[in-house]
């Protein structure tokens, strides 16, 4: 699949423009880890940061989308989201054992589920978090921010990993 070619057209509706590009970097995260050999799924490559592996950022991918469409937004609760756990911390990034290929199928439901929460309201729709109630447009803006900068995280492992570039 050429990914230049999933670019949101150049000129089109905000809707269109938003999903677009958080799409585009919701379908790279799968691209950054093709063929990522098994014994680095799991390899933190920052000594500071030992959850910070492939498989760990996309669990927290999946976790990130869920906690903004689903309990933010929907106003589902938050039990139903391990980063609202006290413990243990990063509870979302604990994935030793887990297939990193459930993991991206795992993400990828998520984020087929927030689109479709997405094509059912108006972008200036607020969250029903009682708290906190951003508008559906700020969600899709700062998923785009959030995933854009993991998929540099991810896109940065590989290259230490395995010397694996490329802005594709």
């Amino acid at each position: 699949m050429n990914l230049r070619d999933k670019r949101p057209p150049i000129v089109a509706d905000e809707r269109t423009q938003l999903v677009g590009w958080l799409d585009l970097q919701r379908m790279l995260v799968r691209r950054k880890l093709e063929e990522l050999r098994p014994e680095d799924e799991y390899r933190a490559v920052l000594p500071q940061s030992p959850l910070m592996t492939p498989a760990g950022l996309v669990s927290h991918m999946r976790w990130t989308e869920h906690c903004w469409f689903n309990v933010i937004f929907l106003g589902e609760p938050e039990s139903s989201n391990p980063q609202f756990q006290d413990e243990p911390e990063s509870a979302d990034m604990r994935v030793e054992g887990v297939p990193l290929t459930q993991l991206l199928d795992e993400f990828e439901a998520q984020y087929a589920e927030s689109n479709r929460i997405t094509a059912a309201h108006s972008l200036d729709d607020v969250g029903k978090d009682p708290e906190y109630q951003p508008s559906l447009r700020w969600i899709l803006i700062h998923m785009v921010e959030e995933t854009a900068r993991h998929v540099g995280h991810l896109d940065a492992m590989r290259e230490l990993l395995d010397g694996e570039t490329g802005y594709y």
